[in-house]
């Protein structure tokens, strides 16, 4: 060393740490003894800041990181060796040394104490320059984060920190099923940072792969260094025959964060004078690159699975807005389905075949559907919709299987595909294609439900190849998928040929995720097909009630020619009856109730004729809720109108009536608890006061047929207060209704708080009227009394047979087989809610009392019945027990 050589003095004492040195015995640099040695070491130790002066100012950067490469692989080495014997150590290298990267990625002790090294040495070794390069690498990513990119990048800063004249990159080909298990064979070379996809799969027509040296470094995930002269037998393949001017190789493997081989980097350098061999500290400088360039490759590759996420979202995202937004067209809702999946896996041609269960066949209803070149991918709606499509009317195919109808469009400027379909196919009609599931590749997903992933067609023994040569078409990978409903296949989609070469797993799940919203699609199209044939049937069910439902011109001009009769002694008493004029006569008392109560100055003659007709016939041929027990309870109605004047407004008087007249209409002889019990379509449109809305629904309908609209001359206003209050007025007759009804009347009445003039007080009173006069018939004098008590017991006792008949037993009164019930359940009617409303309804209406007085009368002789026949009971017992 030169502070040793050439001293002026024979003998010279440095700091009294150690002896003198004496001149001349180590002139040449090198010590001539461990005595010169030791004596140099002492000193150092003794005058750091001599030897950090001589090493700032004398020695290399590079020799100086060599120096602190060292000293980390000789504390590593140290750290491994003391590892138990047993322990396995896979970072050995060619020529016997432990390869840094290696512990880098394992996941043990030493592992994590060689990264932390590593990283130490990082801090205090690379210089400036170094660091710009990873700060150039960081910042690529934002650009460029596909992952080849990414691994090029790096390869191109650790080719500048080692000083290679240049290098390769092998890249692991993920699109193979097996990349991961045997990557030495699935290794391509990366031709550039400008490569396209499918540059990067083949170069010079064939793909190329690294040799023996890059296989093995594959293969085993280590560290090779090489050079020309060194004879290694494990290398039988000439590693530089193409370059015979380089000397020298380093060869490093890329691991992924997830422990997958990424790539391998192969490094060289041409000869001595290019830097010589690589050492071991080129190794760690490389091994240095790879930890930071593998964080980067990590968040590239979480950032590039955010971007397909994110693709994927907004790709289900547009299926449901196509499925709620796009009800017009099926066809074009599938169609758009169909050509975001082309996008979605990068897929030159889509099909789609549905299953026909009853003949086992599988049939085309769209496909071939393709993208041109020019507009091959746009998001514009507008040129996606110029693409070639093949496709059936598809509504027309969900409705009826046998009959289809091709529409045929824009064909493609190049060979067209129909499909993958097996030799047996066959054209049920022109344009359609049918072939047995089992059949051929998508007859096989059909059959077994298993998704195909074939990376060569033609190399699969159940691909047909007669439909390539016939229709000049090349199909070279594919991608078939059933697709489920509620656990059944009801179609397959097949993708076929993916522009950047087969399809990967990542092209499966997102797929398969495709393949849930196409069946979400297919059947939302089935129940949007069978909700319009339906709503078809509907209109022509309602035309066909509509014209059997309504007046005949017959009856409309008997009526009008006969008059509605001015004046009818007796209808404005509360003990009309009804019994003694017939259906017809009844339909002209309720116009002219209706006349006498409003007049004809806001209402037209012949839609109050028309109207009152349809009502009549409306009402169902049923014992007791029938056309006379509607025209009895308006004339009740009526009564309460007549006699009460100035008590309601003009339009409540006639949604009062009007509601009192249609109050029943269509009913069905049941009560809304059978409808409930037996699961009627109405209970399950209506889930309460089942056929109370149901009577006001038909009321409406009557009114919306042609020249039926009594209130046509009513201003907006008051049409739609009437139809209010004629509402609430119906729905009112839910006995259900009158019990909290009445309990709030009777506490108002108490408490003195009562007032008309509050619509809430007012909205009660009009119901506790339509309950009064819906049982007016409890309050008919007792010949009237007793002969609707049958027709209403009748009525009962349908129901009863028609509940014993679906297994249910029916109440007492319900029971035709206890007759004795009638006056007891009458006491039990009258006493509970007659009485109870007519008392309530008295005190509040004054001129509603002999409703009160004659339902109080009836309810005596019907509690004369019952005694007699418990006295009758008793006597058959006394009787029975003498015997």
């Amino acid at each position: 060393m030169w502070f040793l050589m050439g001293s002026s003095q024979s003998q010279r004492s440095w700091c009294g740490c150690g002896p003198a040195i004496k001149t001349g015995g180590i002139f040449d640099g090198s010590c001539s003894s461990d005595e010169s040695c030791n004596q140099v070491t002492s000193f150092l130790r003794c005058r750091p800041d001599f030897l950090e002066r001589y090493l700032m100012e004398e020695v290399e950067l590079e020799q100086l990181e060599r120096w602190m490469i060292r000293k980390t692989q000789r504390t590593r080495k140290a750290m491994m060796q003391q590892q138990s014997a047993g322990s396995t150590n896979s970072g050995k290298c060619i020529d016997g040394y432990a390869d840094p990267c290696a512990n880098v990625i394992s996941g043990n002790n030493a592992a994590a104490k060689g990264r932390k090294t590593s990283l130490s040495r990082w801090k205090f070794c690379v210089h400036a320059d170094k660091r710009q390069m990873l700060q150039d690498l960081t910042q690529s990513l934002h650009f460029r984060p596909a992952k080849s990119q990414v691994l090029w990048e790096l390869a191109n800063c650790i080719s500048s920190a080692v000083g290679a004249d240049g290098f390769n990159l092998y890249v692991v080909n993920p699109d193979h099923i097996l990349y991961q298990k045997q990557p030495e064979n699935h290794l391509l070379l990366h031709p550039g940072p400008e490569a396209t996809n499918d540059k990067f799969r083949k170069v010079n027509g064939k793909a190329k792969t690294g040799g023996s040296i890059v296989r093995h470094v594959a293969k085993f995930r280590e560290a090779v260094r090489w050079t020309r002269n060194n004879n290694d037998s494990r290398f039988c393949e000439h590693p530089t025959d193409e370059l015979e001017d380089i000397s020298h190789i380093l060869c490093q493997p890329m691991i992924q964060s997830d422990g997958h081989l990424a790539a391998v980097l192969e490094l060289w350098r041409r000869g001595d004078q290019s830097g010589g061999a690589f050492h071991e500290e080129d190794e760690e400088i490389s091994c240095s690159y790879l930890v930071w360039g593998g964080i980067a490759l990590h968040y590239a590759q979480l950032y590039l699975g955010l971007q397909k996420q994110k693709k994927l979202n907004d790709f289900l995202l547009a299926v449901v807005k196509s499925i709620f937004q796009d009800m017009v067209s099926i066809d074009m809702l599938v169609k758009k389905v169909m050509n975001f999946a082309q996008r979605l896996v990068d897929a030159d041609r889509a099909s789609l075949f549905l299953v026909d269960n009853k003949n086992h066949e599988l049939y085309a209803k769209i496909f071939d559907v393709g993208v041109d070149d020019e507009n091959k991918y746009t998001r514009d709606d507008n040129k996606r919709e110029s693409g070639q499509v093949v496709s059936a009317s598809f509504g027309t195919l969900l409705a009826q299987e046998s009959d289809t109808t091709i529409e045929m469009r824009s064909p493609p400027p190049q060979p067209s595909r129909t499909s993958t379909f097996p030799s047996q196919m066959q054209k049920k009609s022109e344009n359609e294609i049918r072939f047995p599931l089992g059949t051929g590749i998508a007859g096989q997903v059909a059959l077994t439900g298993e998704i195909l992933n074939i990376p060569d067609a033609y190399a699969d023994p159940r691909f047909n190849r007669e439909v390539d040569q016939i229709t000049g078409y090349k199909t070279e990978t594919i991608l078939c998928m059933p697709i489920f409903i509620r656990g059944s296949i009801i179609g397959v989609v097949q993708m076929v040929n993916k522009h950047s070469g087969v399809f990967t797993s990542e092209d499966e799940e997102a797929f398969e995720m495709f393949a849930v919203y196409c069946g979400l699609a297919l059947h939302h199209a089935k129940l949007y097909d069978k909700i319009k044939r339906s709503e078809q049937k509907y209109r022509v069910a309602l035309e066909v009630l509509s014209y059997h439902n309504t007046c005949t011109e017959d009856e409309f001009n008997k009526a009008s020619g006969r008059g509605v009769p001015d004046y009818v002694p007796g209808l404005d008493d509360y003990y009309f009856d009804p019994f003694k004029v017939d259906d017809y006569q009844k339909a002209l008392h309720a116009m002219s109730m209706f006349i006498d109560i409003f007049g004809l100055n806001r209402f037209e003659l012949n839609s109050l004729i028309r109207f009152t007709l349809t009502v009549k016939k409306n009402y169902r041929r049923v014992p007791y809720h029938n056309w006379t027990h509607g025209f009895s309870v308006a004339n009740t109605m009526y009564c309460i109108i007549k006699n009460s004047r100035n008590v309601f407004r003009p339009n409540e008087c006639l949604a009062m009536y009007i509601g009192a007249l249609c109050h029943d209409l269509d009913h069905r002889g049941k009560n809304n608890k059978f409808m409930m019990e037996m699961e009627s379509p109405l209970a399950a449109i209506y889930s309460t006061s089942t056929m109370e809305h149901h009577h006001f629904n038909q009321t409406i309908t009557i009114l919306q047929q042609e020249g039926h609209n009594i209130f046509a001359k009513l201003t907006s206003g008051e049409y739609k207060y009437v139809l209010s209050h004629l509402k609430h007025c119906i729905l009112a007759t839910d006995l259900a209704l009158f019990f909290p009804n009445r309990e709030r009347l009777n506490m108002l009445v108490a408490e003195d708080n009562f007032s008309w003039n509050m619509p809430e007080h007012r909205l009660l009173v009009q119901a506790l009227c339509m309950t009064g006069s819906d049982l007016s018939a409890s309050a008919k004098p007792w010949d009237i009394q007793a002969e609707t008590v049958k027709v209403i017991f009748e009525e009962f006792y349908q129901q009863g047979d028609a509940e014993r008949a679906a297994g249910r037993q029916p109440m007492s009164m319900m029971d035709r087989e206890l007759p004795e019930e009638q006056p007891a359940s009458q006491v039990g009617f009258l006493t509970g809610i007659c009485i109870p409303c007519y008392s309530i309804l008295a005190k509040l209406i004054p001129e509603t009392k002999p409703l009160l007085t004659q339902c109080q009368k009836n309810l005596d002789r019907w509690q004369e019945l019952t005694e007699e026949i418990k006295q009758q009971k008793s006597d058959a017992a006394k009787n029975s027990e003498d015997k």
